[in-house]
């Protein structure tokens, strides 16, 4: 037999009940008063029993319910949710379970509804949403599904606007190195090989003579200045080497070391 010693009121209408022998559970709202639970109560130790279980259970699907009202949640992520809660897993089943039967639950819902939010507010290529579906346990066939709202047009438009704002960053890079840089990031963006040839194809990225001139002396002025303590040999062959690995061509680098040396000599 137990004896409630006080009923403390907490957040989201749930209550800590103590009793004098210093046991304690956390019940909701529904709980206290489908037991009739009072301060000064006694209470056999079945019954108490009985109210920690269906305590659990009950908290557990208050603890789901507010984790979804902020947005749509897969049934990993629920779960997770409720691990880090400390629910048993008897009772995480027991709530998985009753929101799937009242249609709060459904993976290939949550799957299309986070395509569209990522076509939507991001710049993320399918590759990379399937992997974040994956890290949020959507089984293969509903990732399948829901990446077929994202069409190859789409892709292509979407993957487009990302290069465009790509080559800005890189536009004091060599044209060469602009465009391997613009198709690796569209790549880590989770963007096909297929898709980055037409985004590129369709950009139409000339080289501009005196455009990559000019790059290639400022990056040209910088390394001469770091390599000026070596002997005119090996200066030369640093060189060559640091700007054809930014995707420099040697008939502009040769042209450049010769420049250099004229100016020196004079």
């Amino acid at each position: 037999m137990e004896i409630i010693q006080s009923i403390r009121k907490l957040k989201n209408n749930h209550y800590n009940i103590t009793t004098k022998s210093g046991r304690k559970i956390r019940v909701s709202e529904d709980t206290l008063v489908k037991f009739r639970l009072l301060k000064g109560q006694e209470i056999e130790d079945d019954t108490l029993t009985e109210i920690e279980k269906e305590a659990e259970l009950d908290i557990g699907y208050q603890f789901a319910l507010s984790f979804l009202s902020y947005q749509l949640r897969s049934e990993k992520e629920i779960k997770d949710h409720l691990k880090k809660k400390e629910i048993s897993p008897e009772g995480i089943a027991y709530v998985i379970t009753k929101l799937n039967n009242i249609n709060l639950l459904d993976d290939l819902v949550f799957a299309e509804s986070y395509v569209r939010t990522v076509m939507k507010t991001q710049d993320k290529g399918p590759q990379t949403v399937k992997q974040q579906l994956y890290k949020k346990g959507i089984a293969d066939d509903d990732i399948a599904k829901a990446l077929e709202l994202f069409t190859f047009e789409d892709q292509e438009e979407m993957g487009t606007r990302l290069a465009l704002k790509s080559l800005k960053k890189y536009q004091n890079k060599s044209h060469k190195e602009q465009i391997n840089k613009v198709r690796q990031h569209l790549s880590t963006k989770g963007y096909s090989g297929d898709v980055i040839d037409l985004v590129m194809s369709s950009l139409e990225i000339e080289k501009d003579e005196d455009d990559e001139w000019e790059r290639l002396a400022v990056e040209g002025e910088r390394l001469w200045r770091r390599h000026q303590s070596l002997d005119a040999s090996k200066k030369k062959q640093k060189m060559r080497q640091s700007l054809f690995q930014k995707g420099y061509d040697f008939d502009l680098i040769n042209r450049f070391i010769e420049e250099k040396e004229l100016e020196n000599d004079n």
